[in-house]
């Protein structure tokens, strides 16, 4: 029931290799009650968890995980995790709850208490809203609070200067630099536009599979002295990334976004995850016949980042640090 911390695979991505030191940070009690009145008048959507609707439970998963914390699905399997809070004692970012909300029994409804005795949650009638804890329809069925940020590291505002908190990739860039995966540059930059090169890529896959090939010797333009070889020929042996036909890697050649998606399903089997390729296509610009069709789809459900929540895929489009952090951060969360 209770997953505190995106369960992450230790492997050191190489894009830079400069440590960043912090500049300033909230609390995470303020960012999580910054970021949830951001969503305000967000829809209401029955199993939702992402921007484009959430339900109630979906929205504390939504807003939690930007702080590092996964939570449970349910509202009833919410409150069974973290530290019971008197009423009287509630502070911004706790955990509230109700009962027999939409006329069912049991726990039914989670919120996130904003002070002031004031809530935001996802309402059936209202989508993403704020109430008073004295509400006549709520007061009566309040259940209690849970605490959970306790003991959760601050969430830094200003770490990188280019990624802001309100960057969708934000939390999937922060989490893997706070565990040493991904580094910024010493301008205190992470550069999160930059395109990833196809020795990048093959490194960073690497760094979680941690292959050890038989052979450096697979590409007349991969040297066995290029800092990308060993990694280059544990893709090519595992038929993650293959080369051209003309007998070269071309690895500082950079990788589109279908190519991305595409490698990701040969080193992670995403498409094996649930029914989530069989969906119906959620972007404009591929279709089912497109090659990587099934692996671009996989991305757009499994994504709590916002980075794939959009009406374009952009398939030629370069595979950027943001977005590839964004993938690598998305399909660990479901494939650990």
């Amino acid at each position: 029931m209770r997953r505190f911390v995106s369960r992450l695979m230790v492997a050191a991505m190489i894009l830079t290799i400069y440590p960043i030191s912090n500049v300033s940070a909230a609390t995470p009690q303020e960012s999580v009650v910054q970021m949830s009145k951001s969503y305000l008048g967000v829809p209401y959507k029955y199993g939702g968890s992402t921007p484009s609707g959430f339900d109630c439970s979906g929205f504390l998963i939504y807003i939690f995980n930007k702080v590092g914390i996964q939570l449970p699905r349910t509202a009833a399997e919410q409150f069974t995790v973290g530290k019971l809070i008197e009423k009287s004692d509630l502070a911004p970012g706790d955990m509230v709850f109700f009962e027999k909300t939409m006329e069912k029994p049991g726990i039914t409804h989670s919120g996130i208490y904003i002070g002031n005795n004031e809530f935001i949650s996802a309402t059936s009638s209202s989508g993403i809203k704020i109430d008073s804890l004295s509400n006549t329809y709520w007061a009566p069925k309040y259940v209690g609070a849970k605490r959970i940020l306790n003991d959760a590291p601050p969430v830094t505002t200003s770490k990188f200067k280019d990624v802001p908190v309100s960057h969708p990739a934000f939390t999937a860039i922060h989490t893997l630099n706070d565990r040493n995966i991904i580094k910024g540059f010493n301008d205190q930059t992470f550069q999160p536009e930059q395109p990833v090169t196809r020795g990048q890529a093959a490194a960073i896959i690497n760094r979680i599979l941690n292959v050890e090939p038989k052979s450096l010797e697979n590409f007349k333009d991969v040297a066995v002295s290029n800092p990308f070889a060993r990694d280059i020929s544990a893709m090519k042996e595992l038929g993650v990334i293959t080369g051209f036909t003309d007998g070269s890697y071309r690895p500082y050649e950079y990788m589109t976004r279908a190519e991305m998606a595409a490698i990701l399903d040969r080193a992670f089997k995403i498409t094996s995850i649930g029914s989530y390729s069989k969906a119906s296509n959620v972007y404009l610009d591929i279709n089912p016949n497109y090659w990587a069709y099934e692996a671009i789809v996989v991305l757009y459900h499994i994504d709590t980042t916002t980075v794939f929540q959009s009406e374009r895929y952009g398939i030629s489009t370069n595979a950027t640090r943001a977005v590839f952090s964004a993938a690598i951060y998305n399909v660990m969360n479901v494939t650990n």
